[in-house]
């Protein structure tokens, strides 16, 4: 919005030399503006700044009502172009053809168009977007390359937009309908986010801080983003389980886990930034959560921390969110490599941490807030190549678009497809992906496992009368056999006693 002088915009709207006894106070104001205001001249300078206000308003909207009426006659222009040259084709076929210079030009203009390759029109175009919405070349790259022409300018466009404000309702302390009906009656106009979810909701405005109502201080609900939301859902904790959220903070998606899980079972809420500890700590004695443990590990140490894990939700923080420009300036092929890296170390410590033992089955889901190949669908290709005991499952989202199974060369698993992919220009949340894993058995400890029932059952079978065995010819495939448990005890993150202990039991200890 432009500055002007009370004293410009009072000659502009002078006709002929008559000046109105207002415009008089407005000069007069201006001249004075940096005198003390007094009470003699308060009610003077305060109908001067509401003019000056008024006049810049209104020329405001004159430009704005301009530039609009310039893009219709933009759009018009090109409308007009093409009905044109549909009628001078129409009137040249009518004269039996068309004129020979006119022919001549057209084809020339053709040929100084197609001398140039695509790829210069392309390559062109993603340097504009780069400096046009702020990227760096080659992050303005990597993304132009994820969707066609027309769909990644819609993309770059979805990414200046703030994304609606959502909160997700606390069923631990309320139910949706009666925190609905609480904040409309605080002036809040919000609605349901979707069928896909019946714990959301979407604000559209409030005449009071959404975030400082009674109601949020009192943990009815979490401001919290839809895409959030996604991970819990695939993940689908029940109670009475052991749930890891390996990047738990702030909190959202731990607490929405407690509240499935009924305040039954156990979820360890870990991250690594200790700091961030507070907020999520706070989070969860607001809201409520009271089967909660509080932990701040590198998740690659989780497998020696701890095991055992029914479900796990593996995640990682917008250290590389493809939605915010401001956050992805920088961003270079080196810091996408080693995000690759560290998400494929985190993954493989996060299958290990599940037990496939289980009634409930393993089940591991893991999501990122990056909408980019190298940290999503090529992470969970490398899980599935490198841990043969997993496989990928249907995540349960009833909407989002399937995962690539073959990006730009590389071609992934053919089970990559039931991943989940959501853009901000499709439907209007952050971007996100979502991957949800059922860990089974190892081969090789399901075969032990199964050698071990049938040698039971052989065992049974066989009398004991009249029966002797060599103890001394049977002592090598005792010791074999308890040196072969110790290793499985070991493989489960157990202690395993001592060897001349597991020889004692067995009665292989030589006498002393």
């Amino acid at each position: 919005m432009r500055s002007r002088s009370l004293f410009q915009d009072s000659d502009l709207s002078t006709d002929s030399g008559a000046t109105s006894d207002s415009e008089i106070d407005v000069e007069n104001e201006d001249s004075d503006e940096d005198a003390p205001v007094t009470a003699s001249n308060f009610a003077a300078r305060s109908r001067a700044l509401d003019a000056q206000a008024a006049r810049e308003a209104q020329l405001d909207e004159e430009e704005l009502q301009m530039a609009a009426q310039a893009n219709a006659d933009e759009f018009a222009d090109i409308e007009d172009m093409d009905e044109d040259e549909e009628e001078e084709r129409e009137e040249e076929k009518k004269a039996g053809g068309p004129e020979v210079h006119v022919v001549q030009k057209r084809m020339r203009e053709c040929v100084r168009i197609l001398k140039r390759a695509r790829s210069e029109f392309v390559e062109q175009l993603v340097l504009d977007i780069a400096s046009y919405y702020g990227y760096n070349d080659f992050l303005a790259v990597k993304l132009f390359q994820l969707f066609p022409i027309s769909e990644a300018i819609e993309f770059f466009d979805a990414n200046e937009v703030p994304r609606p404000v959502t909160i997700r309702t606390n069923t631990l302390r309320t139910r949706r309908r009666d925190l609905a009906q609480a904040l409309i009656n605080r002036g809040v106009n919000l609605e349901p986010i979707g069928k896909w979810t019946n714990v959301g909701l979407q604000v559209f405005e409030s005449s009071v801080p959404i975030g400082a109502t009674p109601e949020y201080l009192s943990g009815h609900y979490m401001l919290q983003a839809a895409s959030s939301f996604l991970p819990v859902i695939a993940l689908s904790p029940q109670p009475h389980e052991r749930v890891l959220d390996m990047a738990s903070s702030p909190g959202g998606k731990t607490t929405h886990m407690a509240a499935l899980m009924q305040n039954t079972g156990i979820i360890f809420a870990n991250d690594a930034n200790k700091a961030r500890t507070k907020s999520l700590t706070a989070n969860v004695h607001r809201l409520g959560c009271k089967n909660v443990v509080v932990c701040s590990y590198d998740g690659r140490e989780f497998p020696k921390v701890m095991g055992g894990l029914i479900v796990c939700y593996s995640t990682r923080h917008a250290a590389g969110r493809a939605s915010s420009v401001r956050m992805q300036a920088s961003k270079l092929t080196r810091d996408f490599t080693l995000l690759s890296h560290l998400q494929k170390q985190l993954i493989l410590c996060a299958i290990d941490s599940v037990s496939p033992g289980s009634k409930a089955g393993g089940y591991l889901v893991y999501s990122t807030c990056a909408v980019t190949v190298d940290e999503n669908e090529a992470v969970v290709d490398y899980a599935l190549r490198k841990r043969p005991n997993v496989r990928l499952v249907d995540t349960g989202l009833e909407f989002g678009r399937p995962g690539f199974t073959s990006y730009r060369g590389k071609s992934f698993h053919t089970s990559v497809n039931l991943t989940r992919r959501f853009y901000p220009h499709v439907h209007n949340m952050d971007g996100f992906f979502v991957a949800k894993f059922k860990v089974t058995k190892r081969a090789k400890q399901a075969k032990e496992e199964d050698e071990e029932k049938h040698e039971t059952v052989m065992d049974e079978d066989v009398p004991s009368q009249g029966v002797r065995f060599d103890e001394k010819e049977d002592k090598e495939y005792i010791q074999g056999f308890s040196e072969a448990k110790r290793r499985r005890l070991k493989a489960r993150g157990l202690r395993a006693p001592a060897r001349h202990q597991f020889a004692r039991a067995s009665g292989t200890e030589d006498p002393v």
